[in-house]
């Protein structure tokens, strides 16, 4: 066996090992973001009347200085520095103990150690101290930042998914079968304006308004059109080919 021989299974293990580890780091991505999406869905939904409220009183108070720059007109500041003070507050609930951290110093100024309060629970997180949220949301923290950042990515991927899904589906009715440039298209088209999407929704941030929902916004969009596409393609497919069968034929399922 001559070395190009050997060396090709080689080369073959070693991308269907990149394959595996890919997929898998894509699948705790995904799982991460709809974590996140969920979580913070289900606060903005709970905030209203769905929280467990219960007394507390507050054991421990520590503050630290946070500074800045106001971003230079991106997010509508003017670029020039800034310094505010968060606290850390620790809370002792009779039944068990509770942080906030990052409570902004509009809520951390009146609060004291010894000072009883009311605290609203979600699953046992701090949502609010006396009516007043210190939820942090969606904030600039280690996870956040990667999943942000990660974002177009983890669309592209998801809608990739579901168009791959979709023509199989298709395939297996018994229709034409979309080969992996007739999906290409499709994919492209949603992931672009999932991208619009994320810039829109940037845009809308910028102004102060976050949806806790964001991350679905893009994934829907892009994945709605991408599959109005794709139908569009596999139709176009089917003419294709019955135009291609000679009459008295079965037609089959054809791979472009």
């Amino acid at each position: 066996m001559s070395d190009t021989e050997e060396a090709e299974p080689v080369r073959s293990g070693r991308a269907r090992v990149r394959r595996v580890a890919f997929r898998l780091v894509m699948a705790a991505l995904i799982l991460l973001l709809a974590g996140r999406t969920y979580q913070e869905t289900a606060v903005a939904l709970a905030r209203p009347d769905g929280l467990r409220t219960t007394a507390a009183s507050v054991t421990e108070l520590t503050s630290h200085t946070v500074s800045g720059r106001s971003g230079g007109g991106q997010d509508g500041g003017d670029g020039s520095s800034f310094t505010h003070t968060e606290y850390t507050v620790r809370l002792d609930l009779g039944d068990g103990r509770k942080t906030a951290d990052d409570v902004e110093d509009q809520v951390g100024h009146d609060l004291w150690e010894g000072k009883r309060v009311t605290v609203g629970l979600w699953h046992g997180r701090v949502v609010e101290i006396d009516g007043r949220d210190v939820w942090p949301g969606w904030h600039f923290g280690a996870l956040d930042v990667t999943l942000i950042v990660l974002t177009p990515l983890i669309t592209a991927y998801l809608i990739s998914l579901a168009v791959s899904a979709a023509a199989l589906l298709a395939a297996g009715t018994g229709r034409v079968r979309a080969g992996r440039d007739d999906r290409f298209g499709p994919c492209a088209l949603g992931t672009a304006v999932a991208v619009a999407a994320l810039l829109g929704l940037l845009v809308h941030a910028a102004f102060g308004h976050v949806l806790p929902y964001w991350p679905a916004v893009p994934v829907c969009a892009g994945t709605a059109v991408a599959l109005l596409r794709l139908t569009a393609v596999v139709r176009r497919l089917g003419r294709t080919a019955a135009e291609s069968t000679p009459a008295g034929t079965e037609d089959a399922p054809t791979r472009a």
